[in-house]
């Protein structure tokens, strides 16, 4: 039976829309968005430089439950990373080791033990009233290298200068870092 010169082309036509249906079936994970990285938030240190002069307030103890949580909601809110929870566990670990960040590595052993692709860990140091220092420390457990280190400094001890100096810290470095430049 002879192939005519439409029918041909009726042909290459259905070869081609089958070649590319199964191509786009069998390479949908290529197109998928990647999941976000597993982030383990161990929590913040208060270093107070006058512990004996001007005690630990009420209002800082507040300050530094609060900055957790903006952390934490700005990270889930960001997408690139899921929030691991921290086990009872790995509290009473963190409770009881040296302070983060000079313990020898321990927080890439929490963050394998929850499972993490990043840990997390802030410390807050107070100079005064006046002059304050914001860390944010984040660590790579499989390496137990820092990924990103950034600080910044708050000036005056308030509830907003803290939640400020915070979010300037995130949005002007952490996903900053994230997003494609320009070239």
């Amino acid at each position: 039976m002879p192939v005519t010169p439409f029918g041909f082309a009726k042909l290459l036509l259905a070869t081609l829309l089958i070649a590319l249906l199964v191509h786009s079936a069998g390479s949908g994970a290529a197109y998928a968005e990647p999941s976000p990285l597993k982030l383990a938030f161990l929590g913040t240190k208060f270093l107070n430089d006058n512990e004996k002069l001007e005690p630990t307030t009420e209002a800082e103890r507040h300050r530094l439950a609060a900055l957790e949580q903006q952390f934490t909601s700005s990270i889930e809110k960001s997408r690139d990373y899921e929030i691991v929870p921290v086990t009872d566990d790995v509290r009473a670990k963190i409770a009881t080791s040296q302070p983060l960040g000079q313990c020898g590595g321990c927080e890439a052993t929490f963050g394998k033990e929850l499972h993490a692709d990043r840990v997390a860990w802030m410390s807050v140091q107070k100079v005064s009233n006046l002059i304050l220092n914001m860390n944010l420390y984040v660590a790579d457990p499989k390496t137990d290298k820092l990924t990103f280190l950034k600080s910044v400094d708050i000036r005056s001890n308030t509830d907003e200068s803290w939640s400020r100096s915070l979010k300037y810290l995130l949005d002007n470095y952490f996903f900053a870092k994230t997003q494609p430049t320009s070239g």
